[in-house]
This record gives structure tokens, sequence and C-alpha cells, in this order.
């Protein structure tokens, strides 16, 4: 059995408008050139990931999404953010290639796309009958690796303002977590940086959006200067996860390559 190949897109903020701005980036031509980088550089892949704000509280945004994404031939797996319109979003986007939420096999692996948005909040929270449904996804992986994907972080920043509007029930998400040993890693978006750690061996993920960076470990607010970027995922048939985060201005900045082994 070969490895799975994905690319993590998260963040890109668009707008009705394909000229719409935030934080002083044009956000659909910025995912355009992540997604062109991405095709020229990251070799083939198994499938898409979106993790949550493809919008930017403007449900016309995701005509942009379907421009973008819509002939791309391989599965878009996507899960809202706070930004998103979790209605708008199915309606505009309940057709193939996409695929919102829910459980995805492909190969070795199990992809569990959870839903951690709280309506008319920046907060997250996932509520019972999304874990019971993480539950029910990890206790029939039938020897599969997971890889558990959400919006909003189960785990500090150290970021004070960005901590407010995290996960507000952490403990529950790794409640279930902790129970399976086939979980691998967890992925997320909402902090618009790099992140990674090890949590009694699962690989905590996070990346830097399409469009504008906030600054780590900031108290208050502050926009980084560092240029969108993606990742890309290898997951190995032995459950070992390769994975990069590439920053598109350029790219000589390089990226951040790192293996790791599971549990």
């Amino acid at each position: 059995m070969s490895s799975v190949h994905l690319i993590q897109f998260t963040d890109p903020h668009l707008f009705g408008e394909e000229t719409g701005t935030l934080r002083g980036i044009a956000t659909y031509p910025a995912l355009l050139a992540a997604i062109a980088h991405a095709h020229a550089h990251a070799g083939p892949y198994d499938a898409l990931l979106l993790t949550g704000d493809l919008v930017h509280d403007d449900p016309r945004g995701y005509a942009n999404v379907r421009r973008a994404f819509g002939g791309i031939g391989k599965p878009v797996l996507c899960l809202p953010g706070n930004h998103d319109e979790p209605e708008a979003m199915r309606r505009e986007l309940s057709r193939e290639p996409f695929v919102l939420g829910g459980v995805v096999d492909l190969g070795a692996w199990r992809i569990v796309l959870l839903d951690s948005t709280v309506p008319g909040s920046a907060f997250g929270r996932l509520g019972s009958r999304c874990l019971d449904e993480l539950e029910t996804a990890l206790a029939g992986a039938h020897g599969r690796h997971v890889l558990v994907c959400l919006h909003h972080h189960p785990v500090p920043m150290s970021s004070r303002w960005l901590d407010q509007v995290g996960l507000s029930n952490p403990e529950a998400l790794f409640g279930v977590l902790d129970a399976h040993r086939c979980v691998r890693a967890v992925l997320w978006g909402h902090v618009h940086q790099r992140f990674d750690a090890l949590r009694r061996g699962v690989r905590l993920l996070a990346t830097p959006s399409t469009c504008a960076q906030f600054l780590p470990r900031s108290e208050d607010f502050a926009v980084d200067q560092l240029p969108p970027a993606y990742r890309t995922l290898e997951l190995r048939p032995d459950g070992t996860l390769l994975t990069d985060v590439v920053w598109v201005q350029a790219c000589a900045a390089g990226s951040a390559r790192s293996a790791c082994s599971a549990a």
C-alpha cells in the first residue's frame, strides 16, 4: 500500500469580489498563487484539505471557492471556520469535488473532519453529537491510522488574545483521542501561524493561512510579515507522517520539514 499525499490550504478568507482584501492582502489572488505553487512544486497528491474560514463573513465568497478548486479533479475535504456560514457552505459546496465534514478513508489512513464552530462566536467547541461521531469514527477505524482535522486550536498557542478564541473544551476532544491508539495526528487552521508539537505520541499541527499571518506569542492582536503558505502531508502506510510548511513568496525561505513516528 502506498503513502497518501495531502495538501492543506487554510483560512483563505475569500470575499464575493475577487479583489477583496484582508489586512492588506488580496485574498483570492493569494490563494490562487498558493494553489499554483503547490501544483508546480508539491508533486502528485490524493486530496486537498480546506480547514476553515474559506470565506470572510461573506457567503458570496463560496463562488470563488468553487472557481479555485472546482476543476482540481481530486477530492477537496472541507470543514467550516468561525468566519464561514455553514448553511451557505453546504448549499454552495454540496457537489463534487467537495466533501463537507465526515470521514474519508484513503489508503491506510482515515481522515476525520470535525465542525468546531459555534454560531456567532470566534471561539470553538465540539458538541456532544460531534464527539460521539468522533468516537464512532475512531472505534471503526479497523486498523487504519487516523488524522483528525478541525478549525480551532485545541492547545494553547502562548498568545493571550488568540487563546481566548481557541477550542473551549479541549479536554473533551483529548478524552476521546486518548482512548484510541489509532490517532496519529491532529491538524487545524484558525491561528494563521505554524505550530508543531507532540502530545502522548500524537502529532499536533497548525498551518499558516494562504493570506495574512498572525504574530506568534503576541499578547494583543498583531500581524506577522511572513508570506502566504500551505502544508503538504505524506501519510505513510506504517503510520508515520512527513510534513512541510511551504511559504509561497519565492519559497526561498524554504520549508520546515520534519518526520514523526507512530506511537
